[in-house]
């Protein structure tokens, strides 16, 4: 931890101009003022003694890791697009409070990843499986995975008490904070809510579309898209109307890209993606994909919806998943999908166009939700 800490501050020059969101150089501001942050924490991961340190080390290593620091991009681009001055003496505080939103991210994975039961996340050990393994190597008494899982979800539960302090250490005016807060709460409350959805609506077996676009709705597209250009305008002391074009630009894209996240769920290249390719028919993960090929299935091959349910939620082979894909390709599910995502996807894009944006704010964010809503991982 003392080595990762101590290679500094990691703050950005004040004033300095913020790279564009969606390129390398965002991404590495990003990652400084992570950095940055992570040090101002040393004193107080200090006093707890090593085994607090290494927590914090590791969750360190996830946050600055990967990502495509797409929460923060929205954030930031939703308080230009609102009349924010990116060489303003404000930026840097709203840049820093942007940046926290990486931190509920990695709260959420972390979390998710022990719920999935998931072995890797960005081609590493998720964190549950990395203490497991420390357990076993060391020797130490107890239940390995059980140790594995109790400290993930209190580093999970560690990025989010920080991502808290990292906003109210931002420096933002006290307008700007009494602003945002409700809308963080709100944002913070939905992504759980969203989870425990999720969970639920697996062990209740809830196989409707509509549950599954409300648990896609907040478990991702209300903390991905909707509410961090919602926190952007706040910040911005944004008008209602702008508030609301966002909202519905940020619910379409957000759901469209959780769409595409369900179709490289089942079809994407692990290579490409960083995890197991058929993961989420292994979780059984109740997605619109399923949702929709169970419909079909129902109405013209019962035989075949039973296939569906009787191998997802199961340790599947290659050969299983592979059968199961092109099922689902037969039904047409997947291209149901496809149109439900090029339908929200127009959907958002036309909200943003006639809203009151700045014109360069209405281009990047063109450009996102293509990026969103078109990716390969």
């Amino acid at each position: 931890m003392e080595a990762a800490l101590s290679a500094g501050t990691g703050t950005r020059t004040p004033h300095a101009t913020v790279p564009q969101p969606g390129t390398p150089a965002f991404g590495t501001a990003i990652a400084e003022i992570l950095t940055g942050f992570f040090g101002t924490r040393r004193a107080t991961v200090e006093r707890l003694g090593p085994v607090f340190a290494e927590a914090a080390d590791v969750l360190e290593q996830f946050v600055l890791r990967g990502g495509k620091r797409t929460r923060p991009a929205f954030a930031w681009i939703g308080w230009l697009g609102a009349g924010g001055n990116a060489t303003g003496p404000e930026a840097d505080a709203v840049l820093t409070a942007c940046t926290a939103l990486e931190l509920v991210q990695a709260c959420a994975l972390i979390h998710d990843d022990i719920i999935d039961s998931s072995q890797t996340r960005r081609r590493f050990p998720t964190v549950h499986v990395d203490f497991t393994q420390r357990h076993r190597e060391r020797e130490w008494a107890g239940d390995a995975a059980h140790f594995g899982t109790s400290v993930a979800i209190l580093i999970g539960d560690l990025a989010l008490a920080w991502a808290d302090d990292m906003v109210h250490s931002a420096g933002l005016e006290q307008a700007a904070l009494s602003r945002f807060t409700p809308v963080w709460a709100a944002m913070r409350t939905e992504v759980l809510g969203g989870q425990l959805l999720d969970i639920t609506g697996e062990a209740g077996a809830d196989e409707s579309i509509e549950a599954a676009l409300r648990i896609n709705r907040y478990k991702t597209a209300a903390y991905t898209v909707e509410r961090p250009l919602h926190l952007g305008a706040a910040l911005a002391a944004a008008d209602h109307g702008l508030i609301e074009a966002y909202r519905t630009f940020g619910t379409a894209i957000g759901i469209a890209f959780q769409l595409r996240d369900d179709l490289l769920g089942v079809f994407g290249d692990p290579a490409v993606t960083g995890k197991p390719s058929g993961d989420d028919l292994r979780e059984g993960k109740r997605t619109v994909l399923l949702a929709e090929a169970l419909r079909r299935a129902d109405d013209t091959a019962p035989a075949v919806a039973a296939l569906l349910r009787s191998g997802i939620g199961t340790e599947l082979s290659a050969e299983a998943v592979q059968r199961l894909r092109a099922l689902l390709i037969e039904l047409g599910a997947v291209d149901a999908v496809e149109r439900r995502i090029a339908e929200l996807t127009e959907r958002g894009l036309a909200a943003i166009e006639t809203s009151s944006a700045t014109p360069v704010a209405k281009e990047r964010l063109r450009a996102m939700a293509l990026a969103a809503t078109e990716r390969t991982a």
